[in-house]
Order: C-alpha cells, then sequence, then structure tokens
C-alpha cells in the first residue's frame, strides 16, 4: 500500500512536471517502476474497475500511458489481479482485473481479432454460455472463454442493440475504431458504477470518481444542489454527484460519444402494467416466481472461483441461501454481521437458518469502536457523504469474506424494491386508509405496529405518528405520498446549513425529484408508484453502492443479486399488489414460493431493517478524537457549509449523553462525512 502511493505520487509528480515533450521520460520511469514491483501489485489484497480518455475536440491533448495508469492506480481495489492498457491515438482504456472467469486468457481491454472494436468491462454477463453458443453457430470465433469477448462479438452481430441481450451486472466501454465512436453502457438497475465528465475537450470515465481525477486539469468541486439532495434523499438525483460537472451513467443508459456529440439511450425501465396485471392463479404466480429465482440463482454460480453467500437473518438472504442449498450444487459457505448492541443483532435468526441447511458459517461482531475507526476509508471509497453508518459495517463484513478466501458473493439485495418489502410500502397502505378519516385517532395508531423496534415517546405516541405520517394526508393521491414523510425527516437535518449555502440553494429538492421521474406515473396503481420511486431514487443511489459495490469492491469482492435479475423484476412488475401485500403482509407471494424450503420462524417473523449504530458509534470517541477535528469551528468555517454555532451545540447534546432525535442523528452523521469528502476529494 505504501509502495502504491510513493509511485502513484512521483508518477503524477512527474507528469506534472512535464510537458508533452517530456511524456516519454515521464511514461519510461515510472514504468520502470511498476517492473520492478510486479509482484507486489499482482499479490496485492487490493473488483474490477474500468477507466478511459477520449479526446472530444481536436485540440485537446491525447491520454498517454502515463495517464492511463495512473487512473488504473486509483482502482487497485476493485482489481488486484491483473491490469491493462490500450492507447491508440486519442483514445485511451485502462482495466484493473479481478480474476473470476478465464483466469488464463480473460485479459483487458480485449479486441476483435481485426483490433477494429475494443473494450474495457467491469462486471459479469451470467448468460455467456448461451450467448456463445448462439455467436458460435453464427460463424463467430472465439480465442478465450471469457464474456468479455462475448459482449464484441454480440457489438459486432447486434450493433448498439447488443445490450438488450445481456443479462448481467456490468459497467461497459466499447471503443469502436471503424465508426469512431464510444460507447459506455451501464446495467439495467445499476449494479455497477460508471461516471464521466467532460474536461478540457476530453471525455473522462471510470468506475470511481477517485480514478477520474489523474486525467482532469481541474480539481473536483462540491454540488450544492446534490448536496442538498443528499441531506432530502440520501443520495444525489442521478445523473448528478456530489461533484460538480461529475455525472453518473445512468442505470438502464446507454452513451455514445461519436462526432463530438454525445447520445444518451435509455434502453430498459422499470415498466409497471396499467391495470393489465397476471391474471394466473396465486399458486401458479408463486411457483412461475420461484422458477425464476433459482434460474437467476444458478447462473450467478457461475464462477471459476468458490462463491458464498451472504446471511443476515432477514427472509431475502435466506430464499437465497435456501436456492443455493437446493439448486446450487456448490458448497455451501455463508458471512453475516453480528452486533454488539442488541437493537440492531439478528444472530437468533441466522442460527436458526444455519442449522436447517447446515451451512458452514462465517459470523463477524461489530461494536462502536469498529464502525468509528473505519469510517474515514469507508468515505474514500463511497465518494459521497452519508446519513447512515450502515455501510461501514457492510464494508467490514466484505473485508472478512476477502480473508476467509472468497472472491463472490451472492445476497438478497433488491428482494423489497421488487417486491414490495419494505416499511414505506405498508406504511404508505396504513397512510391512504388514515387519510380517508384524517381527524380519527384510531387510524394513525396502526402505524406504531409497523415499527416494534422504534422507541417511540411513552407519552404521546398519537401525537409523534401524526407528526411524522401525517403530511400531505389531503393529496393521497400525490405521485410522492408514499415517500413524503421520510423526506420531510430526513430533510430536517438541514437546519444547520450555513446561511451562506440556503442563499447558494437555488432549486427545491422536491422539483427536481419530480422531474427526474420521466415517467407518467399518475395511471399506476399507488403501489407500484412507490416502488417505481424507491427504485429510482434509493436503490442504485444509496443501497447499490454505499452500501453495495463500493463496499464490496474496496475489498476486491463481487456482489451478485438474484432478485434483481431483469427477468424476476419484469415478471413480478406484472404481479398484483394485493399479492406481493397481502393486508400488512409483506412480500406475500415470496413466502408462498418459499414456504417449503425455509423455516416457519423466517417466514413469519416480521420484517427487521439493516442497521448499524450512528450518533452511539460516534459519542465516546468525538472527545479528543480525529474525527471531532473535522466538526471544529475552525473546519466548518473554512467550509462553509454548515453553522458552526448550530453544530457545536449538537456536539455538546451528543457528548454529553444526551438522546438525538433521528433528524439530529442523521445531521451528525451528514455534517461529518460531508467535511471528510471535501477533505479527502477537494
Amino acid at each position: 500500500f505504501i509502495y502504491a502511493i510513493l509511485r502513484n505520487s512521483l508518477a503524477m509528480c512527474v507528469y506534472q512536471l512535464s510537458g508533452a515533450d517530456c511524456d516519454y521520460f515521464a511514461m519510461t520511469l515510472v514504468r520502470g517502476f511498476y517492473k520492478f514491483n510486479d509482484n507486489t501489485i499482482k499479490g496485492s489484497r487490493f473488483m474490477c474497475g474500468i477507466a478511459g480518455v477520449v479526446q472530444v475536440s481536436k485540440n485537446a491533448r491525447p491520454p498517454n500511458e502515463l495517464m492511463l495508469h495512473s487512473m488504473a492506480d486509483a482502482l487497485w481495489h476493485r482489481g488486484p489481479d491483473d491490469e491493462g492498457v490500450f492507447l491508440c491515438g486519442g483514445v485511451g482504456l485502462c482495466h484493473r482485473r479481478l480474476s473470476i472467469i478465464d483466469f488464463a486468457t480473460g485479459q483487458q481491454p480485449m479486441h476483435s481479432a481485426a483490433r477494429d472494436v475494443s473494450i474495457v468491462f467491469n462486471g459479469e454477463i451470467f448468460n455467456y454460455i448461451e450467448l456463445r453458443k448462439n455467436l458460435l453457430s453464427k460463424g463467430y470465433e472465439f480465442q478465450t472463454e471469457s464474456d468479455t469477448e462475448v459482449i464484441i462479438h454480440l457489438y459486432q452481430d447486434c450493433g448498439l442493440d447488443f445490450v438488450n441481450h445481456l443479462n448481467g451486472q456490468f459497467a461497459i466501454a466499447l471503443w469502436d475504431e471503424k465508426n469512431k465512436q464510444l460507447v459506455l453502457v451501464r446495467d439495467r438497475v445499476g449494479i455497477c458504477p460508471l461516471f464521466y465528465t467532460i474536461d478540457a475537450g476530453r471525455l473522462v470515465f471510470a468506475s470511481e470518481i477517485k480514478a477520474l481525477k489523474p486525467a482532469l486539469e481541474q480539481g473536483l468541486s462540491i454540488n450544492l444542489a446534490a448536496l442538498d439532495q443528499i441531506f432530502t434523499f440520501w443520495s444525489a438525483l442521478g445523473p448528478n454527484t456530489i461533484f460538480n460537472n461529475v455525472f453518473e451513467v445512468s442505470p438502464g443508459q446507454m452513451l455514445v460519444l461519436k462526432n463530438g456529440e454525445i447520445e444518451k439511450h435509455n434502453y430498459w425501465q422499470w415498466r409497471f402494467p396499467d391495470g393489465q396485471f397476471l391474471q394466473d392463479s396465486e399458486s401458479q404466480q408463486a411457483e412461475q416466481l420461484h422458477d425464476l429465482l433459482v434460474d437467476a440463482t444458478k447462473i450467478r454460480l457461475r464462477a471459476d472461483v468458490p462463491v458464498g453467500a451472504y446471511l443476515s437473518g432477514g427472509l431475502d438472504s435466506s430464499v437465497i441461501v435456501a436456492l443455493i442449498h437446493h439448486y446450487g450444487g456448490v458448497a455451501l459457505r455463508t458471512f453475516s454481521l453480528n452486533f454488539a448492541e442488541r437493537d440492531f443483532d439478528e444472530k437468533v435468526f441466522q442460527d436458526e437458518l444455519t442449522e436447517y441447511l447446515a451451512t458452514e458459517h462465517s459470523r463477524l461482531l461489530i461494536n462502536t469502536e469498529s464502525i468509528t475507526n473505519n469510517i474515514k476509508q469507508t468515505l474514500y471509497h463511497i465518494e459521497t457523504p452519508l446519513l447512515r453508518m450502515a455501510p461501514v459495517a457492510m464494508g467490514l463484513l466484505s473485508a472478512s469474506v476477502r480473508e476467509n478466501g472468497y472472491k463472490v458473493v451472492l445476497t438478497g439485495e433488491g428482494a423489497d424494491e421488487v417486491l414490495g418489502g419494505y416499511d414505506i410500502f405498508k406504511e404508505s397502505k396504513v397512510r391512504r386508509f388514515w387519510a380517508a378519516d384524517p381527524d380519527s385517532s384510531f387510524r394513525p395508531l396502526l402505524l406504531k405496529r409497523l415499527y416494534p423496534y422504534l422507541r417511540l415517546p411513552d407519552n404521546g405516541q398519537g401525537t409523534y405518528l401524526k407528526n411524522f405520517f401525517g403530511q400531505m394526508l389531503d393529496q393521497p393521491e400525490n405521485i410522492c405520498f408514499s415517500h413524503i414523510p421520510r423526506w420531510v425527516t430526513t430533510a430536517k437535518a438541514k437546519q444547520f446549513f450555513s446561511p451562506e449555502l440556503n442563499d447558494a440553494l437555488r432549486s427545491s429538492p422536491m422539483e427536481a425529484m419530480i422531474n427526474s421521474l420521466t415517467d407518467d406515473l399518475t395511471q399506476m396503481h399507488w403501489f407500484n408508484r412507490a416502488q417505481y420511486i424507491e427504485s429510482k431514487s434509493l436503490l442504485s443511489g444509496y443501497l447499490l453502492s454505499s452500501q453495495g459495490d463500493r463496499m464490496l469492491a474496496k475489498n476486491s469482492i463481487e456482489g451478485r443479486f438474484p432478485f434483481l435479475d431483469h427477468r424476476v423484476i419484469e415478471f413480478a412488475n406484472k404481479i398484483h399488489p394485493k399479492l406481493k401485500m397481502k393486508a400488512l403482509n409483506e412480500k406475500y407471494i415470496l413466502k408462498k414460493a418459499m414456504v417449503k424450503y425455509l423455516p416457519k420462524q423466517i417466514i413469519r417473523r416480521k420484517k427487521q431493517p439493516y442497521r448499524a449504530p450512528d450518533a452511539q458509534a460516534l459519542a465516546g470517541k468525538f472527545l479528543g478524537a480525529e474525527l471531532r477535528h473535522h466538526m471544529s469551528v475552525d473546519e466548518l468555517k473554512k467550509n462553509g457549509l454548515f453553522d458552526s454555532g448550530k453544530v457545536q451545540f449538537l456536539l455538546k447534546k451528543l457528548e454529553a449523553g444526551r438522546a438525538l432525535s433521528n433528524s439530529e442523528t442523521q445531521a451528525v452523521v451528514g455534517i461529518l462525512s460531508t467535511q471528510i469528502i471535501i477533505e479527502q476529494f477537494t
């Protein structure tokens, strides 16, 4: 790790000091260091990562090998097994590899036989075997066994339509030399990240924002509107990021750069029927869902390395583990988190399933000190402010997976979005019932049943629930009705924004959210509308990134998500909401599909969302700790984003052990993480 820092620092110093005439000298010097410690590179314990630079303007400085290697260096943790670069005129591609399939011949960048198509690719194409057979039947010849070469030939065969044939999770950069076009593609739901910017006449792209920096002439700066959105929705609204002029390729989107112009194509969307739901019987739909999940799980076990699974003790991860056990044909290896704080721990349910399926199981015990000690490292990988500490623990879990010799894990992520499992869906149903009689004192008390793990005040529970959930009761058909209580509550953390930041904000996050929902939601069933908004606002922007890809990739682990197979999503979207949530029984159809595979306690347990210590993790450590520095008056005033007086009052309350409200807890985490992100990236 120290070697990597020194090497990269030398590379950047030489690069900054050298002009175009001295690039060869700089490249030769730094490449000597690469060769000198090649074993360190290949043996480092730091998931696949891609990056590249393409000239947009003829007057722009072309990419060079030194620049590309510096970009690849920033992605070491994503791919410790191999590195490759491709440079041709104004086009440069680089790749860091985590070897999962075809160790011997799967190196990237990969080229067609005529070298007129070149590709770097992060992710997995799970149906590559079937696609390969079809391409072979058409006369295409293969030099490797990799899924990467399948993409090249599929592009040659289908053109830009190639992406519609892929079942997988991917971020793809493909250079078509014949047509002089760059194609950037991201998977349908946004599992694999892909960022880009236009800087000094060049399009620069990478799997992570930190890998853009070696190619940028201007540094990164904070996008204030995006910060406002994070403090409302937990993530910035795509395609924007926390940094100005840095964008994401949106889930289900293709960007084509040709003749200096960028065209964007949305090749896939979450679609719900306009009242035309499946007419099959309940049992038939449960069986069809079961069969789809079996296949989605089986193809995600394809790898040349051992594959494990996360097991939280909840329904979703238990479903995946049970399907692996019954249909996977592989040794069942599971990993879980446990918390010293009982409020967050699910050990009793994990034990239930591991004993039921006789899995080889590893557990990692997390305490508040574990969280605090890993905040800065987590933020470096996440590259955006947080309002919760939950991702920190997920990063520690992926480290445990790596230490046990595994590179791939299957998880239950996505089931709640696809099959309506979140409390927010039940909450919305109760609130619609309440809206029919807004003056009722009984109806809001139903909400208490949804959150048994929340410590509500002994007195005035009805008032508390009304204040929290009572927004917009007069507008139950508003497209954002389901999510307004969460957004309004989160936005209370903005009371700590500085006057200067408030003055600089020009638009409403709520308006930006509505504008980002490009489909007509007014005709959707209210339940599907809530699902759609959840998938657009939180799934890719937070769950699959901050808690998913980034916390897996930091330890060179690849996560796979059977519930997010597009066939499962498209089928589930046709299921009537009454079978997703029967009365207040969430994911009813999934439970029916899996009832014979799981213990009754797992099927019947109430949903407990994944949580980790937040302000609790910070309270003791703040006294004299390094983290306290980031929220000092001097640091807060230097960055100018938060009111230093209000923040100091909040810290005194925290350090005195006084209870914080939900919005105050989110504010503590949000302010601290924003301050650290500024220090690390700007």
